[in-house]
């Protein structure tokens, strides 16, 4: 049994609202795979239906090859789903919620080690018996991890992990995850963080208006011809304002005193961009270019440019 998760031709609709048109996708076990897409693309309604939240109005879908309509007790039984909301019961301990979810389960105090385990490697050993109203957002977040987990299944879904949580809380999330990958754990993310998905992903699909337009290995999509774009990077002694009309069209980013440029081989150079610039007034630090990244791809595609 290779496969986690089989999606096969997966239809949803909620009235006139066409939110799934025929997603087909299979996910091997081990990967480490993102599933990115827009706001309104499918992506939460296809996690629900994998969790037996909401069901399918056509198709298939198996966690390790357990139907999540059928044999939905073996199917949530192999799956975490870390959701994207935070819910929290605001009458219990952070030891008490994580020993209720277990108990969903029917599993009880031989799981308590467990759940020590958990508290210890998401860092809430010290809020281990503080109310979850008192905690933090970063903190709930870590707990709702801790849900997910508790009765160790194979295959974990992320749907948005890290919104909202502070540089430090990410970076230690990310350490964890990545151990639980490295440990054989099956992980799926969602994440509007694409140097997340970038940095972390195996295999990634993108989906938009509820199908999938790219599905492919982080290196092959990185691959794709975006018509020559690069980015430039160029970093001044003050801030420029206006920025030269003539460049105005290809500023990707403003960020005070830095200004990155999308440029096209065909269309506009380097030396075109820092002459501008200096007859401007301008005075350049520094300048990098960069090549074409995940957000690049992800917004080509997206707007049906890439090839």
């Amino acid at each position: 049994m290779s496969t986690a998760i089989n999606i096969a031709q997966v239809h949803k609709y909620y009235g006139n609202l066409y939110a799934l048109k025929g997603i087909t996708l299979q996910i091997e076990r081990g990967e480490f795979f993102g599933l990115l897409g827009p706001n309104g693309a499918g992506k939460s309604t296809l996690i629900n239906i994998m969790a037996g939240l909401t069901r399918a109005n056509g198709g298939r879908v198996s966690i390790l090859d357990h139907d999540v309509a059928k044999h939905y007790r073996f199917a949530r039984r192999c799956l975490g789903v870390v959701p994207q909301e935070l819910v929290f019961d605001p009458f219990f301990t952070v030891r008490e919620v994580l020993r209720i979810q277990a108990g969903y389960f029917g599993l009880g105090p031989e799981n308590y080690a467990w759940i020590d385990e958990l508290i210890d490697a998401l860092m809430l050993s010290d809020k281990a018996d503080t109310n979850m109203r008192a905690l933090s957002g970063g903190m709930k977040r870590r707990v709702l991890i801790g849900q997910a987990l508790v009765h160790k299944p194979e295959v974990v879904v992320l749907d948005e992990p890290t919104a909202g949580v502070d540089v430090e809380l990410r970076k230690s999330l990310w350490a964890f995850i990545e151990r639980l990958h490295n440990e054989g754990h099956t992980i799926v993310l969602t994440t509007h963080y694409l140097e997340e998905a970038e940095a972390l992903c195996d295999r990634i699909a993108i989906l938009n208006h509820g199908q999938v337009i790219a599905l492919d290995t982080k290196e092959a999509l990185l691959a794709r011809d975006i018509g020559g774009k690069r980015s430039l990077h160029v970093t001044l002694a003050r801030p420029l304002d206006p920025i030269p009309s003539a460049l105005r069209s290809i500023v990707k980013k403003e960020l005070g005193y830095e200004i990155v440029f999308e440029l096209n081989n065909e269309s506009v150079s380097i030396l075109d961009v820092v002459d501008s610039l200096r007859q401007a007034g301008a005075t350049i630090l520094d300048l990098q270019t960069e090549k074409t990244d995940l957000e690049d791809i992800f917004i080509d595609l997206i707007q049906g440019k890439a090839s």
